[in-house]
């Protein structure tokens, strides 16, 4: 085992408003007091009720054999597919440990559905065998509806193939205690049932059973993972003084650079990890992008030479030392020679990824922090969910949607606003003038933060497929 190095070169001016931003963290004791679950630390609301994540790692290895007796049942069952069924935070980890890993010799191959497009969810059916396919439903609060539906579509498609006495034991629910996913789970027979921590949110799940019993099931050594990612948790612990402690450190890095007006994200990942970064779009958008702030993630973005991008850009290079990439070193080092901000980590091997998740949480954790907010809530998504159910509930009693108009239609892409966001965007003409500016030139500060991490990780989720030139759009 070994830890995941981390390395960074800042302009002067930045690196002097870090210092002093790590300074404030180690003469108020905010490290110690993260741990112990002080929300002072942020905005004095509710993030204590959000901190589970800092010893899950601690909890999932004392209840290892339980990965071992679930990944032995589903090797000896000689199922051939398991498909994942969830959405957002319960869907990216495991896709980034299925792009990861792939297919491991003697387990099912994992696949997972995370889109309602017909289309897909057939590209997916079409993939496995649904004689010798477990689903996993992973569903946090077990209301949410996509994953609802997938259960019962896929529930009904199975059953036709194996009948109906037989069709719960072809399922595994992952979700919070009490959850209306446990009632159903139950009622059906699953096969089994697993428990999310209720003080985990979805974003910061993945060293939970969201992350760690499809990981199991995929064949994953997870008492490895897990042993690699403790590395990290010690180094990030209490004791650890904040400019040694390498998540700290991150977020110290990332929420002062948001606050001087740098707060666009460029993630480059080697090809071996390349899916990492779709994860960490969610995690520090979802997290950070509120009360008109926010870091804005670029993921898969076809990099530039320096002078193409603005004054408002930090970049994180995630190097997978056993694979790296000639041509990301040189144009990472490119940026770094033209004075851009560059952080570099060094992942030793792809089992070290799990270390990533809890660096990258506690950097995301700590930059809430600066930036002022509370990076564990959630406003938009609770009031997105409101606004389905009322457009679900309209489209009942009417049969219709009520008619929508996109304040941008360019490049096949449609753009979609409440009444707030589509004045403060009206004269926008391409994608370019919604996020970009050009170098030296002030950002785009009119434009609310959340919805614009959310809209970019949105349009940037359009273009996953490898290969997708995508510079141009930006």
């Amino acid at each position: 085992m070994s830890l995941n190095s981390q390395l960074y070169m800042l302009p002067e001016k930045l690196e002097a408003l870090v210092k002093a931003s790590l300074d404030d963290w180690k003469k108020n004791d905010k490290v110690r007091r993260l741990w112990l679950r002080d929300a002072s630390v942020w905005t004095g609301t509710d993030e204590a009720q959000w901190l589970g994540w800092l010893d899950i790692v601690e909890k999932q290895l004392a209840q290892v054999d339980v990965f071992k007796k679930i990944a032995a049942d589903v090797k000896k069952a000689r199922f051939k597919q398991v498909l994942l069924l969830g959405m957002g935070g319960s869907s990216l980890c495991p896709e980034v440990l299925r792009m990861t890993f792939g297919k491991i010799k003697g387990f099912p191959e994992l696949h997972v559905l995370d889109s309602t497009d017909p289309a897909q969810i057939k590209a997916i059916e079409a993939k496995v065998d649904l004689k010798r396919t477990i689903c996993i439903v992973s569903s946090k609060s077990g209301s949410t509806l996509e994953p609802n539906i997938y259960k019962q579509y896929f529930v009904e498609r199975i059953a036709k193939k194996v009948g109906a006495k037989e069709v719960g034991n072809r399922f595994i629910a992952i979700t919070d205690p009490g959850s209306k996913m446990q009632q159903v789970a139950e009622a059906d027979k699953f096969r089994h049932i697993f428990f999310g921590v209720p003080s985990i949110g979805g974003r910061y799940s993945a060293l939970s059973n969201f992350g760690m019993i499809p990981a199991a099931v995929m064949g994953l050594d997870v008492a490895k993972f897990l042993k690699n990612t403790q590395e990290m948790v010690k180094a990030c612990g209490a004791n650890v003084a904040a400019d040694k402690n390498p998540g700290v450190l991150l977020g110290a890095i990332l929420g002062t650079a948001a606050n001087e007006g740098l707060d666009k994200l460029t993630i480059i990942s080697s090809p071996g990890i390349h899916d990492l970064g779709a994860w960490l779009e969610q995690l520090i958008a979802e997290s950070t992008g509120k009360q008109g702030k926010g870091i804005i993630p670029v993921d898969r973005e076809k990099l530039a030479k320096p002078e193409a991008y603005g004054s408002d850009r930090v970049f994180a290079y995630l190097r997978l030392e056993t694979k790296p990439d000639n041509k990301q070193d040189a144009a990472v080092k490119a940026l770094e020679k033209d004075g851009l901000p560059v952080v570099r980590i060094s992942v030793k091997n792809t089992y070290n990824l799990g270390q990533e998740f809890f660096r990258w949480e506690i950097a995301t954790a700590v930059a809430g922090s600066i930036i002022g907010i509370n990076p564990f809530n959630q406003p938009d998504v609770e009031a997105s969910k409101i606004e389905t159910r009322k457009l679900t509930s309209e489209y009942e009693k009417t049969g219709s949607l009520p008619p929508e108009s996109p304040f941008l239609e360019t490049e096949g892409i449609k753009l979609y606003a409440d009444e707030k966001n589509t004045a403060a965007l009206k004269n926008s003409k391409t994608l370019v003038h919604v996020f970009c500016t050009p170098r030296g030139k002030p950002t785009r500060a009119d434009l609310p933060a959340e919805f614009s991490c959310r809209l970019l990780a949105t349009i940037r989720s359009i273009y996953r497929y490898p290969g997708k030139n995508t510079h141009s759009a930006w």
